[in-house]
């Protein structure tokens, strides 16, 4: 059974950074996907970026590309989300998600290929 920790969110004023990490037990670090997701009041959940954890290949949503990095620690089974430049309009509930598979290029963010979910970590960017 995989499970799955967040931490690292936090209160950060537009501009700034935060470090979300992803501990994840009970996953096979060298195939399948973890993402990164996020969910904000009143609105759909949302993918942010995924890496590949066997091929490191790495896709982000069009809203965070230069701005957030993801990657992985094999050793220590964690992934994590690296936020630069945040922005009011990152402000929402993100949480990591393990996948065994997550399709190929731009459907890596369907919800239903993720049966693993962290209790998510909230962000919270003020101006």
């Amino acid at each position: 059974q995989v499970q799955l920790v967040e931490s690292g969110g936090g209160s950060v004023q537009a501009g700034g950074s935060l470090r979300l990490s992803c501990a994840a037990s009970g996953y096979t670090y060298s195939s399948g996907c973890i993402g990164w997701f996020r969910q904000a009041p009143g609105k759909g959940r949302e993918g942010v970026a995924v890496i590949y954890t066997g091929g490191g290949s790495l896709y982000y949503a069009d809203s965070v590309k230069g701005r957030f990095t993801i990657s992985q620690d094999n050793a220590k089974k964690t992934a994590y989300l690296q936020m630069n430049r945040l922005k009011p309009g990152d402000s929402a509930m993100y949480y990591c998600a393990a996948a065994a598979f997550c399709g190929y290029g731009g459907y890596w963010a369907r919800l239903s290929w993720y049966k693993s979910w962290g209790q998510g970590t909230q962000v919270t960017v003020s101006q």
